[in-house]
């Protein structure tokens, strides 16, 4: 009886989960201003860097093939809960091990919670609610949803760069306080209600199938493309927009590296709320011109080099690939069967995560072997056509659809 009083209500619920969703985002980018810190200790070169990133994003994908569905029948809340744990476990592992290959190991470990905890997170939210506002369009679920993982992503080096550049030991005193927040989070969860009724037999096990909606194979595609060159334009300044800002703008201030990576999450975050109730064809349209224009500048900044162009690019590119990364995630949702709705959310998830992985690795190969000014020239050039054929392609689907205000 005493577990019941205390369990919350699906409004309630809904808002933990919302709040640990962007917690757990968080953590998973705050390392990014500390990079040049272990670069400098370490001396390894960019591509080692990307390396330590890459794993991070490895760890994301095997996680969503192996574990992002099994809420569908496991349950959403102790999913979450593990998810959470394991990003308790890389934050001990960042903790005792500053080794770059213990900082490969410990990013994919951080890598398979974000997996784990994307695709679920998602599904609970919408499920929730739908239980708290029967009568709510689902857009309203997927926008907070998008703002959570976006608004985490934002956040997170933001906190890196406060802690690498005014508070003592910066490579283990972030990890220490986000595993005492994880662990609160954990017990947060305990009170939220679960949504996925258990099968009445017992499901037996098997990888992620890497299906799409039925009769839906077109407009998934075109959605899943939109997450790839969305996470594609987040992941540069995720991974190596310190090692841009040093060697191309002579800025070492760590925590102008992470207020950097903060102004493009957080442009793209709160496009996705303040923009919310524009229609999906305006929204798109603005993406499209917000990724052109946006990209245009970083390329302008970089070249001449003016710092404030290249940020105010930035600014804009994440108010583009913000909307254009919401419109995805909300067009799929619709699509997806309600009772394949986890494996469906994994897809498309590892899709974008695919995004952040292999642009970044290739960047960082480029690296290797030419200067940086081309290397983000090419790559913001690749960034452009994609992000910009991708919300076309959506905006073109909308428009077919014809869809009322409240759906935007």
């Amino acid at each position: 009886m005493a577990g019941r009083r205390l369990r919350l209500g699906p409004h309630e619920g809904f808002w933990v989960v919302a709040v640990t969703f962007l917690l757990v985002m968080a953590y998973s980018t705050l390392p990014t201003p500390l990079y040049p810190i272990y670069q400098q200790r370490d001396g390894f070169p960019p591509f080692v860097l990307t390396l330590i990133f890459a794993s991070y994003a490895v760890g994301v994908v095997v996680s969503l093939f192996f574990a992002g569905h099994i809420s569908d029948w496991v349950g959403r809340r102790r999913v979450l809960i593990v998810a959470v744990l394991v990003s308790a476990a890389s934050a001990v592992l960042f903790v005792f091990f500053t080794d770059v290959p213990e900082l490969i190991v410990a990013r994919f470990v951080n890598g398979v919670s974000i997996g784990m905890l994307t695709a679920t997170a998602t599904a609970h939210l919408g499920e929730l609610r739908a239980a708290a506002r029967p009568d709510e369009n689902a857009i309203v679920a997927a926008s907070v949803s998008g703002a959570a993982n976006l608004g985490g992503l934002s956040l997170g080096p933001l906190f890196g760069g406060l802690f690498a550049e005014y508070l003592p030991n910066p490579l283990m005193l972030p990890h220490v306080v986000f595993l005492v927040i994880l662990v609160v989070a954990v017990g947060a969860l305990l009170l939220v209600p679960e949504t996925v009724e258990p099968p009445e037999s017992r499901v037996r096990y098997r990888p992620q199938r890497l299906s799409v909606p039925a009769g839906a194979g077109v407009p998934f595609a075109i959605a899943a493309f939109g997450a790839f060159s969305s996470f594609a334009v987040l992941g540069l300044f995720t991974s190596l927009a310190p090692t841009f800002l040093v060697v191309t703008f002579d800025v070492r201030d760590h925590l102008m590296a992470g207020a950097t990576s903060f102004a493009v999450f957080g442009s793209a975050a709160a496009a996705q709320v303040l923009l919310a109730r524009l229609r999906l064809r305006l929204q798109l349209g603005l993406a499209v011109a917000a990724c052109a224009v946006g990209l245009a500048l970083i390329a302008v900044g970089a070249v001449t080099p003016q710092l404030g162009v290249f940020l105010v690019g930035g600014i804009v590119a994440g108010v583009g690939v913000g909307l254009l990364f919401k419109a995805s995630l909300g067009t799929v949702v619709m699509l997806a069967d309600p009772r394949r709705k986890g494996e469906t959310l994994a897809l498309v998830f590892l899709c974008g995560y695919a995004g952040l992985a292999i642009p970044v690795l290739g960047v960082g190969w480029a690296l290797g072997f030419a200067a940086p000014m081309p290397v983000l020239l090419v790559f913001a050039a690749l960034a452009l056509v994609a992000t910009v054929t991708s919300g076309v392609a959506l905006r073109r689907r909308a428009t077919r659809r014809t869809p009322s205000p409240a759906v935007a």
